[in-house]
């Protein structure tokens, strides 16, 4: 039944069935991609949680594995196996996580013994912090990013400071298992940045450091970028890792091949009964590489993605004004456009996904002087939201997949929305321009396979 569902995706990560939020304990291990994430093996809605586990050669192809983490009847982790990382202690792949009981979480540990990272054994003496830090008057205490430097482990827990707003708190261990406080390694305003920092990730990117947090209340991931030294980070700049909410919650790791990559969970826009309807909730992110780029923030999908590609459309170069329409058909949702444009402060244009069996339902990007948006109309169901865009020359990367639609701009900016159409039968994607021009420089369109 799962694979008829067409707003399932085709090649964005999914587990088979049920609830699947944050990405977890990313590591490429002797040579395998592992990606663990939150999961529900029960229902379709967030409850219960474990950690699911999936493998990978080569970051297009998974393979399902057992479920890594379970919660522990009576034990630190009762109410949930919460988000966490993986840690390479001398050999033994470690994981932390954030052991959910009585309300509140606290960090916790599991290792392994075996090369596919399959079993895992939760250490006795969890959880390895006992409490809330008493020197700062914080709201939550969960989710964890954990690296070596030198001789010493450092640990960043999410949380916040009551009225101030979010924060990431460090603390340093010389064994992942005895833990001291130090302080807030970056303290955000809750007007700017929200009250709660969630998953913190913190990592060197050039030159510089990146810290990336989930906030609440907002529903989007900041990124810092800065300087780090003698355990200070000041952070130089800020933006938004993806212009709209349903990403979120990303973690990132480096690969052998020295890239960092980093994957989000995808939410869903349906309400508790559709997805108790469908069976399923939540997909992964395509993996991203990031990167600095004349010290600013770059993001594009991974190259092993193009092994996806099938069957090829070009679209030449050519200028559109007017009502001028451009229409290519399709039998698959599975597309990746890849398409050079100009246009300008006058000009309202861009492409329409259009379903023949289904004229009421549209999938609009356009651009225009404020920026590009996304349109989705289904029925009398509307909805938009729009990314900052200067007018001018880009590049858009677009992933069409099922109910997934992720742009790349200029390899700067992302944008990820969810549409739920019904089952297409004839896609038609239009180039338009309904007010002033633009031109085309180029466009190419693949269907892409599962």
């Amino acid at each position: 039944m799962q694979n008829k569902d067409h707003q399932r995706t085709t090649y964005h990560y999914q587990p088979p069935a049920y609830w699947m939020n944050d990405p977890n304990g990313l590591v490429q291990w002797q040579g395998i991609y592992h990606l663990f994430y939150q999961y529900n093996p029960d229902s379709p809605l967030h409850g219960n949680i474990h950690w699911g586990h999936t493998k990978s050669a080569d970051l297009v192809h998974w393979a399902d594995l057992p479920i890594a983490l379970a919660p522990t009847p009576g034990g630190p982790d009762e109410g949930g196996c919460w988000s966490g990382c993986f840690v390479d202690n001398q050999g033994t792949p470690t994981l932390v996580y954030s052991g959910n009981a009585h309300g509140r979480q606290l960090p916790c540990l599991a290792t392994s013994n075996d090369d596919d990272l399959v079993t895992w054994e939760k250490y006795p003496g969890n959880p390895v912090i006992t409490a809330w830090p008493s020197a700062v008057n914080i709201v939550e205490f969960r989710d964890h990013c954990v690296w070596k430097d030198g001789d010493d482990w450092y640990q960043l827990i999410g949380s916040g400071i009551q009225g101030v707003g979010g924060t990431a708190l460090l603390y340093r261990s010389s064994d992942l298992i005895n833990w001291d406080y130090l302080h807030p390694l970056c303290i955000g305003n809750k007007d700017e940045t929200g009250t709660m920092w969630e998953c913190p990730d913190f990592f060197p990117l050039g030159d510089k450091y990146v810290l990336t947090i989930s906030s609440i209340p907002h529903g989007l991931v900041y990124y810092f970028i800065g300087s780090y030294q003698n355990l200070t980070f000041t952070p130089e700049q800020q933006g938004v890792l993806d212009a709209s909410p349903a990403f979120y919650a990303p973690q990132s790791f480096r690969d052998e091949q020295g890239r960092r990559i980093v994957f989000g969970w995808l939410r869903e826009g349906r309400d508790d009964a559709a997805l108790q309807a469908a069976g399923w909730a939540g997909v992964m992110s395509l993996p991203r590489i990031l990167s600095l780029h004349d010290g600013k923030l770059a993001m594009e999908p991974a190259a092993e993605l193009t092994r996806l590609r099938q069957r090829h459309q070009q679209i030449a170069p050519q200028r559109i004004e007017g009502q001028q329409l451009i229409n290519e058909q399709f039998t698959s949702n599975a597309l990746e456009i890849l398409m050079e444009l100009e246009y300008s402060n006058d000009s309202h244009c861009g492409i329409c996904l259009q379903d023949q069996g289904h004229p009421d339902e549209l999938l609009q990007i356009s651009m225009q002087a404020t920026g590009i948006s996304v349109a989705q109309t289904a029925g009398d169901q509307q909805s938009a939201e729009q990314c900052v865009l200067e007018p001018g020359r880009h590049t858009l990367h677009i992933f069409i997949d099922g109910s997934v639609l992720e742009i790349f701009i200029d390899n700067r900016q992302c944008f990820t929305q969810r549409f739920y159409h019904s089952a297409p039968q004839q896609l038609n994607l239009n180039i338009f321009c309904d007010k002033g021009a633009f031109n085309v420089r180029g466009m190419d369109i693949w269907e892409l396979q599962a």
